[in-house]
């Protein structure tokens, strides 16, 4: 819980590895993922570092892995089930795993590309069968669908002997020419109207579509062809129909020209396709052979290679000394963590079989340290939720463990229904219950993945949601008699202050609860929703200048509480949190028989900064007295907040010229001028003399800006004092959310749900399920979905601007520790695995 509230304490190490064993005891700290690591080599070109030539063969051996992958996956090959989590190499059998890939590369290469091959013949063979097959009669079709007319002036004779086919023309000395193939379907209109402009009529173009589709050697996508045959004569005419046909990327395919040639060339393609169907099928089988040899062991592969690229970068972060036999390495590791940083040292020489140990040493430091939060699956979201805003500065308030209960609280007041909390809270169980199933977590759905990372905040929001449900007594829009009425008509009657007349006159009445026995007693449960929002808003800001105090005393900054602390906290109660206590007050000492008497908070509150008390009735004695008091300490705290602290240190500043040693000790570390400030005083308490300090530019201290401090303090009170009239009015929004949805609700169940309950006959009730599906989707899109997404960000809003910047600045860097399991993924990133 320490950790979570203000985070790990963090130091600066110094490892020192030795050459033999470095790459073994990196492997260690990223199985465990304690320490950051630092660059000592900043100005040094990526190419120019010392391992880069093995960065290079991991990068390699990820390409060859990209490719087996690609393969695997096309061929609807599954990787093995579970959690594979191997160590990472040893340098010398890193030329191993190389050999073995590359040996797997040019042997699935080979027999991938005899298989394309293949499969590219079978269909050259096929789509040669289906041209031979359409195109047998193409002439005689032509010759029976043309009337008789003069086709060509050069053979006038034709017209008399329409059954004369292309072999009586070509012994007639015609010099006919054929040249038939296919293409794909879309393009033959295009390819007919080429023929007819450049060949100016002097081709006959017969095609005929396929019924079957053929798959395109290039996609793999099945396509619609065409199979055509044209004639012509003249060579230079068939010279410009082969480039046409190359334009449209026809398939050409020699026209046999005789009938017998024409089945000897069908038997011989029937043969060959046989042939080819076998071959194939054969190779298939043994390219997936390989491809499940390989299954087998790729994904060891790929982490093995992840974490072996990650040692080497780590590695070139690294500096030698000027022996070449000992790596310095700085880390970033939380203190407590040093023992176990010290036996992963341990056990990674013992691994290489070092005879000189490495070893870790702490280092002094001035830099600020990175700032860690441990966290489980529970407080990870919610963590999240914080860090949005900005990462928590070292060993500061973290306002985390408190928001894991006021954001699903404050979430619920704006949608408290118990029928929708109660689908949010058994969504998010479902998720909860099977978190651990991999089909849930590796998606690549971005929104999928954004609910499943916050289910148990869904599912805090949904149980805290049941609870304001039960207090608002709504559920779907409607309410629950759970303690039965609390007020009596008949009493009315027997008290003579409604009679039969007034009953039948009226269409309204009012009961009224001065009576005896029409009002029996409030209920357990219900709430103002509008002051309470006040209330709720009042308490969450206070709650956060109080936290703001263990940041003072950490940070040894004791004049904050008297200079910032107390002001801030005296200007919001004495102002808001006295609005507070007169709503509490109003709510215990008036009750229904005097609620006529009541006087309006609002006009006593207005009164109070108008200073005018006796123009209405007091709520209670004294009260002027109390509220000009509270005013004027409210107004009195503005001035205190705007000038005292920058004044306090100027005071600390005036009495000293130079900072550097400490009753015979070096401070390495200053933050800021007020530090040293407080250091200085906290000495001159103790009754240290500082006459005799070096005079070295180290020791001075730097020059102190009065104007600086007095402009940031100033910005600081106006954003504060403006800041809790606007942030009181913002919580508000509880009441108006919350009002918002039970609207909508009502509007949902009157205009959808009550029209398939009102029907009374047998229609009606088969009426009432598509009804009910229609009141259920709209439910879950608009009430549960849209809804709550205004909730969640309204919620947010009120921690990050009104709770959060009360004590919480979030300027700090997130540690990033050297992990394996953290490290991003080539194959991940492109789906692969």
């Amino acid at each position: 819980m320490s950790s979570l509230l203000r985070g790990e304490e963090m130091c600066l190490a110094q490892l020192f590895l030795q050459s033999g064993s470095a790459y073994d005891c990196i492997s260690e700290l990223g199985e465990l993922g304690l320490v950051e690591f630092r660059d000592l080599n900043p100005s040094v070109n990526s190419f120019q570092r010392k391992y880069v030539n093995e960065i290079k063969k991991c990068e390699e051996m990820e390409r060859i892995l990209g490719y087996l992958l690609r393969e695997v996956k096309r061929a609807d090959i599954s990787l093995p089930e579970g959690d594979v989590n191997p160590l990472a190499p040893l340098p010398k059998h890193v030329m191993v795993i190389m050999e073995q890939l590359q040996r797997l590369e040019v042997e699935l290469g080979e027999v991938t590309r005899n298989k394309e091959k293949l499969q590219r013949n079978l269909l050259e063979l096929t789509e040669y069968t289906h041209m031979l097959r359409i195109s047998r009669n193409f002439v005689q079709k032509t010759s029976e669908r043309e009337p008789l007319q003069v086709q060509y002036e050069e053979f006038p004779f034709l017209e008399k002997d329409t059954t004369m086919d292309y072999s009586s023309m070509q012994r007639l000395g015609a010099r006919l020419g054929f040249i038939s193939g296919l293409i794909k379907r879309t393009k033959i209109e295009a390819f007919e109207r080429m023929l007819w402009r450049v060949c100016k009529g002097f081709t006959i173009l017969s095609y005929a579509e396929l019924e079957e589709y053929l798959e395109d050697p290039d996609t793999g996508e099945p396509t619609k062809s065409v199979v055509f045959l044209i004639s012509y004569w003249g060579d230079q005419i068939g010279q410009k129909v082969k480039k046409i046909c190359d334009c449209y990327h026809c398939h050409l395919y020699p026209y046999p020209s005789s009938n017998e040639e024409r089945n000897d060339v069908v038997e011989g393609l029937r043969t060959r396709i046989q042939d080819l169907h076998t071959v194939l099928h054969r190779t298939e089988d043994y390219l997936k052979q390989v491809l499940m040899k390989a299954s087998e062991s790729v994904y060891t592969w790929v982490v093995q290679v992840k974490k072996m690229k990650a040692i080497y970068y780590i590695l070139n972060l690294c500096s030698f000394d000027v022996t070449n036999k000992c790596l310095i390495a700085e880390v970033w590791c939380p203190v407590d963590d040093i023992p176990t940083l010290r036996r992963a040292l341990e056990e990674g020489s013992r691994k290489s079989g070092a005879t000189v140990p490495s070893f870790v040493n702490r280092i002094p430091t001035n830099d600020t340290p990175p700032t860690l939060i441990r966290t489980n699956k529970f407080t990870s979201g919610f963590q999240n939720i914080v860090d949005a805003y900005g990462v928590c500065n070292y060993r500061e308030v973290n306002p985390a463990p408190f928001t894991v209960i006021t954001f699903p609280f404050l979430f619920a007041v704006m949608f408290g229904d118990l029928g929708h909390g109660v689908i949010m809270a058994l969504f998010a169980l479902w998720m909860v219950l099977y978190e651990n199933n991999r089909k849930l977590k590796n998606t690549r759905n971005e929104i999928w993945n954004t609910f499943f990372e916050g289910r148990y905040i869904i599912l805090m929001m949904g149980l805290f949601s049941i609870y304001t449900g039960l207090i608002y007594n709504d559920c779907f829009s409607k309410s629950l008699n759970i303690f039965g009425s609390g007020w009596n008509v008949t009493a009315m009657f027997r008290a003579g202050a409604w009679k039969n007349a007034d009953i039948s006159g009226n269409r309204f009445l009012t009961l009224d609860p001065n009576v005896t026995g029409v009002f029996n007693g409030p209920y357990p449960l219900g709430i103002d929703p509008m002051k309470m929002s006040v209330i709720l808003g009042v308490i969450h800001m206070s709650f956060g200048v109080v936290l703001s105090t263990y940041n003072h005393l950490h940070f040894k900054k004791k004049h904050n509480l008297y200079l910032v602390f107390l002001p801030e906290l005296l200007f919001l109660l004495c102002l808001f949190g006295y609005l507070v206590f007169m709503i509490v007050y109003k709510w215990l000492v008036f009750t229904a028989k005097d609620s006529k008497h009541a006087p309006s908070i609002l006009i006593h509150f207005i009164n109070m900064f108008l200073m005018q008390g006796d123009a209405v009735q007091p709520l209670y004695p004294g009260q002027t007295g109390l509220q000009v008091f509270l005013v004027v300490v409210a107004l009195l705290s503005v001035p205190v907040l705007l000038v005292g602290k920058p004044l306090y240190l100027y005071w600390l500043h005036n009495g000293s010229r130079r900072l550097g040693m400490y009753r015979g000790y070096e401070r390495v570390r200053r933050n800021s001028e007020e530090e040293l400030c407080l250091m200085r005083a906290n000495d001159i308490e103790d009754g240290s003399s500082h006459s005799d300090l070096s005079s070295s530019g180290e020791g001075q201290a730097e020059k102190f800006d009065l104007a600086d401090e007095l402009l940031h303090q100033a910005i600081h009170t106006i954003e504060y004092c403006l800041g809790c009239v606007s942030n009181t009015a913002s919580y508000l929004r509880l009441w108006a959310l919350s009002l918002a949805h039970a609207q909508l609700s009502e509007v949902l169940w009157a205009m959808v749900m009550r029209l398939g309950l009102r029907m009374d006959t047998r229609l009606g009730v088969l009426f009432l399920v598509p009804v009910f599906g229609l009141f259920a989707v709209l439910t879950v899109a608009i009430l549960l979905v849209m809804e709550g997404l205004s909730a969640f960000l309204h919620a947010l809003r009120l921690h990050w601007v009104e709770f959060q910047n009360k004590f919480y600045s979030g300027a700090g860097v997130k540690l990033c520790p050297f992990s394996f399991s953290l490290l991003p993924s080539s194959f991940e990133q492109d789906g692969l695995l």
